[in-house]
């Protein structure tokens, strides 16, 4: 591979705190549009965002990868919160940063997301309006039906576990003291918020070596994520939008998506055999990236 994609740190802010990202810059190429992207629930941007920022470079087009605050190297407590309305927040920041640069054209910009930030790209092209395309990989579209499978999943162990654990973080939240926090992932006790079987091993490939993965989410995510629908916006999506589904997804219902795509009004979807966390290694990887690629460079390049 040449030394396309390349990249470089960068820091904005988001209602007071640093995010950190890195932009991936093709070679020879002036003012090239740009993609953002972000990762799903409890990702960090380099657990394989790199591999597609450096796809997309190759084909002309800049890529911005950024963690949320609370997440990686960005600022914000407590550690590893997951709440949309923030993280929107932080997507609106990204993308006013990256429209304010003078080494992309941020006139020429797209949103990639992937999961739960699938869900999140939606949201924000549809508030935004300014958007030339988006990218919804495997995307969390609606809460209480992704709730639902995990319940049908996990029966009333796992309900019983989640509300208490909502129950125990809530008020240390209102009163400003470390949260209580919950699995990401089983570890051995019968309990994840992601509560597919193959979550944890999945979830631990993706971590480079030499990092470490923090298995931990305050617990208030159950009374924020389940209500959280960015299906419900999809109809004010006014760009081309591409959608990758998982025939066999356990963590986001397939349904959900075919929903999602039923509601956006320019619409390329491409359904993959595997499961959730497949579309991040090949050798789904190198089908997807690639018609993300030619995505892209179709609606941003011309």
């Amino acid at each position: 591979m040449s030394d396309s994609g390349d990249s470089k740190p960068v820091r904005f802010r988001s209602d007071g705190e640093t995010c950190r990202g890195d932009l991936f810059l093709p070679d020879d190429a002036a003012d090239p549009p740009v993609v953002v992207l972000a990762h799903g629930f409890g990702g960090e941007r380099t657990w394989r965002l790199p591999a597609y920022a450096r796809r997309f470079a190759e084909r002309g087009v800049a890529a911005f990868v950024f963690d949320y605050r609370t997440f990686g190297d960005s600022g914000g407590r407590p550690r590893n919160l997951v709440s949309p309305r923030r993280q929107l927040a932080d997507w609106r920041a990204a993308v006013a940063h990256v429209r304010g640069r003078d080494d992309v054209d941020g006139d020429r910009l797209a949103l990639w997301g992937t999961s739960l930030s699938g869900g999140h790209v939606i949201t924000t092209a549809a508030r935004d309006g300014d958007v030339a395309a988006v990218v919804a990989q495997v995307p969390f579209g609606d809460g209480l039906a992704t709730v639902a499978g995990a319940l049908r999943r996990g029966g009333a162990s796992y309900a019983r576990e989640a509300v208490a654990g909502a129950l125990r973080d809530l008020p240390r939240a209102l009163l400003g003291r470390d949260p209580h926090y919950v699995p990401i992932v089983d570890e051995g006790e019968g309990f994840g918020v992601l509560n597919a079987p193959d979550a944890r091993a999945a979830i631990e490939a993706l971590v480079p070596a030499g990092e470490e993965f923090r298995n931990e989410v305050p617990g208030r995510v159950a009374a924020t994520v389940p209500f959280y629908r960015p299906v419900s916006e999809a109809g004010d999506v006014d760009c081309p939008t591409f959608v990758a589904e998982a025939a066999r997804d356990r963590i986001v219902p397939p349904w959900t998506v075919r929903r999602l795509v039923a509601r956006l009004d320019d619409v390329e979807r491409l359904r993959l055999p595997g499961g959730h966390f497949d579309v991040y290694t090949p050798p789904a990887f190198d089908r997807l990236v690639d018609r993300q690629a030619a995505f892209l460079s179709r609606h941003l390049r011309g």
